[in-house]
């Protein structure tokens, strides 16, 4: 049997319909897990949400189950905050990673407060949900308002002071900003949100030196993560360490082969370190993965000089 033209585009418009929600999920990750006091004892009704540390303003809510279970999937890869509220209970607040693809288990208990504690741990996560809402709306200022009223009923969370840094940076208080990080990095050391967002926020201001620490330990805490390699390199270049930061950028390029500030990043160091014909490699491949990039002019001018 003959399909005609049309035939042919309708069963491959259907195909690509069909195949749409197979690739979106390839490229998403999940994170599930159990909720239980702190006997082991199942809790139903917890409130977890899950905020994007990239932008507060990608954020999910769930519940978990009687079994205390819960599960959210379509999560972007990147870091995440994942935070668990129940009324009676004290919030904890952890950070994961999500893969490609990945799956996060997560097993938390929660440990009882007393009513007068419980009831200012609930309105500081209600100021803290708004503030999130605010955020995805853009109105920075307002978020601003209501992260700090979150942090003035409670300074243990340093979920709440890294959002409440990102919202003061969208804001243009950058001194703010890096006061909210440092105080979230002293709640949570290992977290690689906070010793990246500090480490961002040194560097803008362009105390290299003090950055390098924090970059360092995000690449400690999450190796495998390109982003973390090339802002240490990019940190390390403005510091001189320019044979330690082209170690950072290959690095990243070996994690992220379309990483295409990384090939230039390389070139430019390689041509620093005399390996010109390494350097040109690095600058063509950057050509070819980003024609249009910013400095896809300078590159060629570049190549165009070695080259000669």
């Amino acid at each position: 049997m003959r399909i005609s033209a049309l035939g042919k585009i309708v069963v491959c418009l259907t195909v690509a319909v069909l195949m749409a929600p197979l690739l979106q999920a390839q490229f998403q990750g999940r994170v599930e897990g159990t909720v239980t006091d702190k006997d082991g004892n199942p809790l139903s009704k917890v409130q977890v949400t899950i905020v994007s540390q990239r932008t507060a303003s990608v954020f999910f809510e769930v519940m978990t189950d009687r079994q205390g279970r819960f599960r959210q999937i379509g999560l972007h890869p990147g870091y995440y905050q994942v935070s668990f509220i129940k009324d009676g209970f004290m919030t904890v607040s952890t950070e994961i990673r999500v893969s490609i693809a990945g799956e996060e288990k997560l097993t938390v208990a929660l440990e009882t407060a007393d009513q007068l504690i419980a009831k200012g741990l609930s309105e500081a996560d209600n100021r803290f949900m708004q503030g999130n809402k605010l955020y995805a709306d853009q109105k920075y200022a307002e978020a601003v308002a209501a992260y700090e009223e979150a942090v003035a009923l409670t300074d243990t969370n340093w979920g709440y002071f890294l959002n409440l840094g990102l919202a003061y940076r969208k804001a243009d208080r950058p001194d703010d900003a890096l006061c909210a990080f440092r105080k979230a990095l002293e709640l949570n050391p290992k977290s690689y949100s906070a010793n990246k967002e500090l480490g961002e926020m040194l560097a803008l201001g362009g105390d290299f030196e003090a950055a390098k620490p924090h970059y360092e330990k995000a690449v400690e805490l999450s190796p495998d993560d390109p982003d973390a390699h090339y802002n240490l390199g990019a940190c390390l270049v403005n510091i001189g360490e320019s044979e330690k930061a082209l170690e950072h950028f290959l690095k990243t390029i070996e994690l992220d082969p379309q990483y295409a500030d990384a090939y230039y990043r390389a070139g430019t160091a390689l041509i620093g370190l005399n390996r010109i014909e390494d350097a040109v490699a690095n600058l063509e491949k950057f050509l070819e993965v980003a024609p249009d990039h910013a400095q896809a002019g300078i590159a060629r001018q570049i190549l165009q000089a070695i080259k000669k």
